[in-house]
């Protein structure tokens, strides 16, 4: 099988192409930074810039499956620049990718592309599954929809196409992870609001090893992609002080305080999201870290 990730540089995307590698798969993969073709040992890189419309078409030789994880990270300042590129980033690599499928008349086996849990809204009691819709009524609601929209275009140039719903990834090289870690590292460890609300998280190796089996497996719709087990934020933060040997003595940070701090973006924080994975075990996914506990053990925080 001969793969094309985009997002490849990121975090889950090293991960993911290395995971490929190791199954015998070739992998091509597309850069916004010509810098890093070169970077991946045992992939052959390609520039793409979505926001010029250009992209090597070579990269898609050979290419039976797409793997797209193109998207500018929603961690950084939502700025009024950097919300417009947070959309379109999502939006306009769809877009290259369903127009360069046309000029090649390509159909591929398989598309899995990322999408994110922050379609659900905010709730300390609702279960969430694949089958909930809903309105978009707020910012991040908003970008998954038109993500989610701009990817189903690339249906028609696909038998299968699937699109995961990505809770909390774990990783001890960057993501969220590390953001929690730093003031519990300094003993300033604490959470924020009420610190009742749910987070649903995956851990890295489980999200590289679901995206390659959605595609083995000829995935078709929507998966959340989190682990069978989500966790409040009150025992997030106690158990990475466990792992890290710090105790949590603070009391939790209002969250009037968090929203006055960082604005809107406080709701990466305090939104509560509990989603079911059942439709991922049904299909016969194994997880190797189901428990939180178990998932930062297998991490070596420096």
């Amino acid at each position: 099988m001969k793969i094309l990730i985009t997002g490849a540089t990121g975090l889950v995307g090293r991960n993911l192409a290395n995971k490929a590698l190791d199954r015998g798969f070739s992998v091509n993969f597309l850069t916004t930074q010509k810098k890093e073709i070169d970077s991946i040992m045992g992939c052959k890189g390609f520039y793409w810039n979505p926001y010029r419309g250009q992209i090597d078409l070579k990269a898609f030789e050979g290419v039976s499956h797409l793997i797209n994880l193109a998207g500018a990270s929603i961690s950084k300042p939502w700025t009024k620049k950097h919300r417009r590129k947070i959309i379109e980033s999502r939006v306009l690599s769809s877009q290259i990718l369903y127009n360069s499928l046309v000029d090649l008349h390509l159909e591929l086996d398989g598309i899995v592309s990322a999408s994110a849990i922050g379609y659900y809204p905010s709730s300390l009691d609702k279960l969430y599954n694949e089958s909930d819709t809903f309105n978009s009524e707020s910012f991040l609601q908003g970008v998954v929809e038109k993500w989610e929209n701009s990817i189903d275009e690339l249906e028609i140039h696909s038998k299968y196409l699937s699109k995961l719903r990505i809770g909390l990834v774990l990783s001890d090289k960057g993501g969220g992870l590390s953001k929690l870690l730093l003031p519990i590292k300094i003993g300033l460890g604490t959470a924020f609001g009420s610190g009742n609300q749910w987070q649903s998280w995956i851990h890295i190796d489980d999200l590289s090893n679901l995206i390659l089996y959605s595609l083995e497996n000829n995935f078709n719709g929507i998966y959340n992609a989190v682990a069978p087990n989500p966790i409040t934020q009150n025992e997030l933060i106690k158990s990475l002080g466990r792992k890290l040997n710090r105790p949590i003595i603070l009391p939790n940070i209002p969250k009037s305080i968090l929203k006055i701090v960082i604005g809107n973006r406080s709701k990466l924080i305090l939104d509560s999201q509990k989603i079911s994975s059942d439709k991922i075990l049904k299909s016969g996914f194994s997880f190797n870290y189901e428990k939180f506990e178990k998932a930062i053990r297998s991490f070596k925080f420096n």
